[in-house]
């Protein structure tokens, strides 16, 4: 039977059969404690970012706890201010304290008086020839008034401002200890990464050394082996019937001390035969040899390649949670930025509007009213 006619199913199970020795003999030249190191690595590469992951969803909740307070104050200073507003506009901004409320009052007629009650009438002017001029009797009493008010109004103004420079500063506060945690927190996390970063390098330094120490050791080991291969093939040849001529071959009837010159022709095929197949079974062995050297040397240029590789992925990884990190960093100080210039805007708007003026002042004593 030619081998065209072999049958595809003993093709295919001696196909099987040798991809199974094939597989035995990968597997008994893989260097196992090579590989638990490389699943020790791994699992403590997942572990500490599990912790890195852990750390980080800590700080999210403590920063959201932080926003929620910050949140809740703000509120509280809102209704305050509120309740402030209002507050004075009942005390002070009533209808009837208005400087047009003689003119705007409804029961003004009622109210009115005769064009002179007294002598110390303060609607009494020049032109109503009621008084006359150095009859002022009540401008002492009017003085302190206005003076009395121009206090309160003072003082009002100044709690205001008190009130307002307290809650400044203790949102100050809370933005230098937030700043401060986040600056810590990113040199914590600095230092995790650098300390993570060392432990891939000497990892990584650790396994090119085994992986130098093992190819010298092969390399020594080869190089011993062809050694001692030439060592037995020189002393092969030496001893072979080759060189030193056995006299069995020409060997005498008359005693084996005694050699027949014109029978001896050399050696016989048989002789010869076993030579070229004990060289063959050298040559062969010697490529077999080399193949599985060859094998052994991509099978660690493959893993070495892929270790380098795993390395940088996880270099990359850790390159883009610090980026996102300092992202997040950067956004919350925007966010604390907006909500201090909010309320800056919000207390120069709506809480320092009433600030007194000059014209304001000028406008006391200036008519006989």
């Amino acid at each position: 039977m030619y081998k065209l006619d072999i049958p595809l199913n003993l093709k295919e199970t001696a196909a099987i059969e040798r991809r199974r020795r094939a597989e035995k003999e990968r597997q008994g030249r893989v260097d196992k404690e090579a590989l638990d190191q490389q699943v020790e690595d791994r699992n403590w590469l997942e572990d500490l970012e599990q912790k890195r992951a852990d750390a980080f969803a800590k700080d999210a909740i403590r920063n959201d706890t932080v926003a929620q307070l910050l949140e809740r104050r703000q509120q509280y200073d809102e209704r305050e201010n509120n309740r402030a507003v209002n507050e004075f506009r009942a005390l002070h901004q009533q209808p009837f304290a208005q400087r047009e409320w003689d003119l705007n009052d409804p029961d003004y007629l009622k109210k009115d008086m005769p064009a002179r009650v007294a002598d110390d009438d303060p609607r009494c002017g020049v032109a109503s020839l009621q008084k006359f001029k150095g009859e002022d009797l009540n401008s002492p009493a009017r003085k302190k008034y206005q003076q009395e008010q121009l206090r309160e109004w003072s003082r009002l103004q100044q709690e205001n401002q008190r009130h307002a420079q307290q809650q400044q500063r203790a949102a100050d506060r809370l933005y230098d200890m937030k700043q401060n945690e986040l600056d810590q927190r990113s040199v914590e996390l600095q230092r995790a990464e650098e300390e993570c970063r060392k432990a891939i390098n000497e990892s990584i330094k650790n396994y090119n050394d085994a992986l130098l120490r093992e190819t010298e050791e092969r390399r020594a080991l080869k190089k011993r082996q062809e050694e001692y291969d030439n060592y037995a093939e020189l002393a092969n040849m030496i001893s072979c019937d080759l060189l030193t001529e056995n006299p069995d071959q020409a060997m005498s009837q008359f005693g084996p001390h005694r050699v027949v010159p014109d029978r001896w022709k050399g050696m016989n095929e048989e002789q010869l035969r076993r030579i070229r197949e004990e060289q063959q079974q050298q040559i062969e062995e010697k490529k077999r040899r080399t193949e599985e050297e060859q094998q052994r040397e991509d099978e660690w240029n493959r893993r070495r390649f892929a270790e380098a590789k795993a390395g940088m992925i996880i270099e990359k990884h850790v390159e883009h949670e610090k980026r996102t990190f300092e992202q997040d960093v950067y956004n919350d100080n925007q966010r604390l930025a907006n909500e201090q210039r909010n309320l800056k805007a919000y207390l120069d708007r709506v809480v320092y509007t009433n600030q007194p003026t000059a014209a304001y002042f000028m406008q006391f004593n200036t008519s006989s009213r």
